[in-house]
């Protein structure tokens, strides 16, 4: 008995022994993984423009893009219509936008508008138009599981700004899809980008031909 009580006693004192060593050596013991970031995407380049390429028509005030509080973050967000409808917004988990979606679109009519005509801040009296945007939509909507497409949709407003208030000049909802080239967060920003990219380009063909206020 007082030999088994010996063995059992300096087997305790060794697997002691071997807990301290392995956390003083920190050798034996596993790191925990170093936590995953998300990727940070924006819509890349904008479309070039010509060199010899200077605005010509008259100045243009473009307002902040709004949205409403489910789009105005940094969340890439996809839709599943064919499990519930795509009722229910969904974030991907290691996918960001650098700025939030509003941000990224008012840019792009920044950089595009400028390339036409003057454009500056509202409120300013120095333009006859003003552009106020809404932006409704801009998410990667699956049809199909492996199925999906970029979806932007713009609300345009143009208003002749007058002392108190303002006068319609025109109003006009823009919707453009595009198929995406992967089921995945790479794949939604390629076709939000593709998507963005047309919806601007008919805003500024819209707003460039709007009648001049009387």
């Amino acid at each position: 008995m007082n030999f088994i009580a010996t063995r059992v006693g300096q087997m305790g004192a060794g697997a002691v022994f071997c807990l301290i060593f392995a956390a003083l050596s920190g050798c034996a013991l596993p790191l925990p993984d170093k936590p995953v970031r998300p990727q940070p995407y924006d819509l890349g380049p904008a479309l070039p423009v010509a060199a010899n390429a200077a605005p010509t028509g008259s100045a243009l005030a473009l307002g902040r893009v709004e949205s409403s509080a489910a789009i105005d973050g940094s969340n890439i967000l996809y839709r599943l219509l064919y499990s519930d409808g795509g009722q229910q917004p969904r974030p991907y988990a290691l996918a960001r936008w650098t700025m939030s979606p509003p941000q990224l679109v008012g840019q792009r009519l920044l950089e595009a508008f400028s390339a036409t005509r003057p454009v500056v801040e509202p409120g300013m009296g120095l333009a006859a138009v003003e552009l106020r945007t809404e932006l409704d939509e801009f998410a990667q909507l699956f049809e199909a599981p492996g199925v999906s497409e970029g979806v932007v949709r713009l609300r345009v407003t143009a208003i002749a700004p007058t002392a108190k208030s303002g006068r319609l000049v025109g109003q006009r909802t823009f919707t453009v899809r595009k198929p995406a080239p992967t089921a995945d967060a790479p794949g939604g920003v390629a076709a939000l980008r593709a998507a963005t990219d047309e919806a601007v380009a008919q805003v500024v063909t819209w707003a460039n031909g709007l009648p001049a206020p009387r």
